[in-house]
C-alpha cells in the first residue's frame, strides 16, 4: 500500500500524514482523494447536506476563532515572557513580548531598523532572543530527524539513509518539496538538500516524497537538528 498526495494539490494533507505506519494504511480509505473541493460540495447538495456549502476552514481548525496564540500561552505560558531581538552580530536592537509572538523567516511586525531587512532565524526560549538577521542565515544546508516514519520500498528509513537514498524534503504545508538526499550521520537519519532551504525551524515536520513519483509520500519525521549554509 502507498500513501499518495490527493488529486487536488492545493488541499493536499500529505504533509501532515507522514507518520502513518504502512500497518495502518492496510485499513486506511480516502475516498474524497479523486475528487476536488466543488465536486464534493456538488455531491453532497445532491444528497441534501446541510453543509454542502460552508464555509472552508483556516488555519489551525480545532481552535476556537482561530485563535492559537491563547492555546500556546496555555501550554507554553513561559513563551509570553518579554525578552530581547538580538542581532547575529549580538546587537540588542528592542525588545519583544513573547517569543511565541514569532515565527522563523518572520519579516513582518520586528518593529526594528537598521536599514537593511532582517528575517527572524532562530528562537532561544531559554535566554528568551529573538534572533534576527539577513535572508541569507535563513538557508538551511542539512537538517536531521527523530520520530521518523518510512513507507518506501526500503526497511526502513535507516536503510534508505545509509544508501543515501534521493528524496523530495517538505518542510512546511505551504512550501513545494525541494531535492534532497537521505544520509546516516553520526547514527542519526539526516536530509542534505542540493541548494539551501528557507524556513526550517526544529519541531517542525519535514515529510518525504519519491523524486520519480512525486505524489508518493515516503514517510518522514520531526526535524531535531539544522545546519546552515556556510
Amino acid at each position: 500500500a502507498q500513501m499518495r498526495k490527493a488529486v487536488d494539490h492545493s488541499r493536499d494533507q500529505s504533509y501532515f500524514l507522514f507518520a502513518t505506519t504502512a500497518r495502518q494504511l492496510d485499513y486506511l480509505r480516502f475516498p474524497l482523494a479523486d475528487l476536488e473541493k466543488p465536486q464534493v460540495r456538488g455531491v453532497a447538495a445532491e444528497l441534501g447536506l446541510r453543509i454542502a456549502a460552508k464555509p472552508d476552514s483556516q488555519d489551525i481548525c480545532f481552535v476556537p476563532n482561530g485563535d492559537y496564540r491563547t492555546l500556546i500561552d496555555k501550554l507554553r505560558p513561559q513563551g509570553r515572557e518579554a525578552g530581547e531581538i538580538v542581532h547575529m552580530d549580538g546587537r540588542v536592537l528592542g525588545g519583544h513580548a513573547g517569543i511565541t509572538d514569532y515565527t522563523i523567516g518572520q519579516r513582518r511586525g520586528l518593529n526594528v531598523a537598521v536599514g537593511e531587512p532582517l528575517f527572524v532565524t532562530r528562537l532561544d526560549p531559554v535566554k528568551r532572543h529573538v534572533i534576527v538577521g539577513r535572508r541569507e542565515a535563513l538557508l538551511t544546508a542539512s537538517l536531521t530527524l527523530d520520530e521518523t516514519n518510512w513507507l518506501g520500498d526500503e526497511a526502513d528509513i535507516e536503510a534508505a539513509a545509509e544508501a543515501g537514498a534521493p528524496v523530495l524534503a517538505r518542510v512546511r504545508s505551504t512550501r513545494p518539496p525541494s531535492p534532497a538526499r537521505l544520509a546516516l550521520i553520526d547514527g542519526a537519519v539526516a536530509v542534505l538538500f542540493e541548494t539551501g532551504e528557507e524556513g526550517v525551524a526544529p519541531g517542525q515536520a519535514c515529510a518525504l516524497y519519491d523524486p520519480a513519483d512525486p505524489d508518493r509520500l515516503l514517510g518522514g519525521g520531526f526535524i531535531k537538528t539544522t545546519t546552515a549554509v556556510v
